[in-house]
């Protein structure tokens, strides 16, 4: 193990040249930030779930109800073994050929069956009521810590000249309102990371693990190294958007139609000018250049900037996604009706949306005929449609 230690932190991979761990230890003159910092990140973790928990049952619950939010969940599809079991088991969605074997085994047509798996799979799903208290958590989050990054950073030397990210690296003390901001930022991450082994398991479980967890590679890293200082301008920039998104879809929630409309835009002017236009030109600039010019390469520094260029590819798929719902939702509503997360409908979480009548129970019994068949195929069923019903949002 202490060689496995030795070899992960050597120095000529974290460090520039003619440095080393010693020369990093803190003193009494000054602090420089310590790996073992942020191992109290992980209890805090845990308890900022526990306010989560505390915000959500007695402010947020409170304050969707004033709203005329919904606190029922979506309709329950009715108990049955057998396709219960096919649920679980075998497939969530059914092709035709099973749909009509089950039709056959159960005595029921086509459609209720299909029905019943979309009943079954929105049991799975949380409630319009839990989704705003989870997006009104994340925007009080983001909302103090946003607000707080801008005021500490306002005061520094590097917001206002990047350069100064790189004088004296990597010997620039630690202050308390870097470390402070770090270790919030990595708890309330490894919190999202951790919650998601407890609420409703969500069909984008793996790509948002997977983000929560190279965010959270992101702050480790760049405070290991000591690239406190760009890390804290990246950090709020990434949350000055984050802040508008969840707004908006409180106000989407809470069908407040042209509020939503409205934060959405700013949202994605927010968005799309932060991550596409101040960070390659301001984060990047300085990593990439600055820091060549005043530091000079090293195995770590290649590490983290090929990183953030990761994260450049992914902020324009993002933006692509932003534009192309916008578009889509501007091509199917009516000029100045038009709601963009209603058509993204928060893409990970939202029901599947169905006819008026899937609201009533399916029937007891209900023969199947060559007809109904007939017009399931013309309907192309899969699971998600059924004859005479609408389809779905397309996600």
């Amino acid at each position: 193990m202490a060689g496995i230690l030795a070899w992960f932190w050597n120095e000529r991979f974290w460090l520039p040249h003619n440095v080393t761990w010693a020369d990093l230890k803190n003193t009494d003159e000054a602090t420089f930030p310590q790996a073992e910092d942020l191992y109290v990140a992980c209890p805090l973790a845990f308890c900022i779930f526990m306010i989560r928990l505390v915000f959500e049952r007695f402010i947020a619950r409170p304050c969707a109800l004033g709203l005329k939010i919904q606190a029922n969940g979506p309709q329950k599809a009715q108990p049955n073994a057998i396709l219960e079991k096919v649920f679980t088991a075998i497939t969530k969605h059914p092709d035709e050929k099973r749909l009509e074997g089950l039709s056959k085994q159960l005595d029921w047509d086509v459609r209720t069956i299909q029905r019943w798996f979309r009943q079954r799979r929105n049991q799975e799903k949380p409630s319009t009521l839990a989704r705003f208290c989870e997006s009104m958590w994340r925007f009080t989050f983001y909302l103090y810590i946003f607000t707080y990054g801008v005021r500490f950073l306002k005061k520094t030397t590097w917001l206002w000249n990047t350069r100064e990210c790189w004088y004296n690296y990597p010997y620039q003390p630690l202050t308390v309102d870097i470390h402070y901001y770090y270790i919030l930022e990595l708890s309330f991450y490894l919190s999202l990371l951790f919650s998601q082994f407890t609420d409703i398991r969500r069909k984008d479980f793996l790509i948002m693990f997977l983000h929560h967890l190279a965010t959270i590679t992101l702050i480790t890293f760049s405070y290991v190294n000591n690239m406190a200082r760009v890390g804290t301008l990246v950090m709020c920039l990434h949350d000055a958007a984050d802040v508008l998104m969840e707004v908006a879809k409180m106000a989407n929630y809470a069908k407040c139609q042209r509020l939503c409309n409205l934060l959405f835009v700013m949202f994605a002017m927010v968005f799309i000018s932060s991550r596409l236009g101040v960070y390659p030109v301001w984060i990047l600039n300085t990593t990439l250049f600055e820091s060549w010019e005043i530091v000079g390469p090293y195995p770590s520094w290649w590490v983290f900037n090929l990183l953030l260029i990761l994260l450049q590819f992914l902020h324009s798929f993002w933006s692509y996604l932003i534009v192309k719902i916008a578009c889509r939702a501007i091509s199917r509503g009516k000029v100045g009706k038009w709601n963009p997360l209603h058509v993204s409908k928060d893409d990970r979480s939202d029901i599947e949306s169905s006819s008026d009548e899937d609201n009533g129970p399916p029937p007891i019994q209900k023969h199947y005929n060559s007809t109904t068949n007939g017009t399931n195929k013309a309907h192309g069923t899969n699971g998600y449609l059924s004859a005479g019903a609408p389809c779905p949002d397309e996600h």
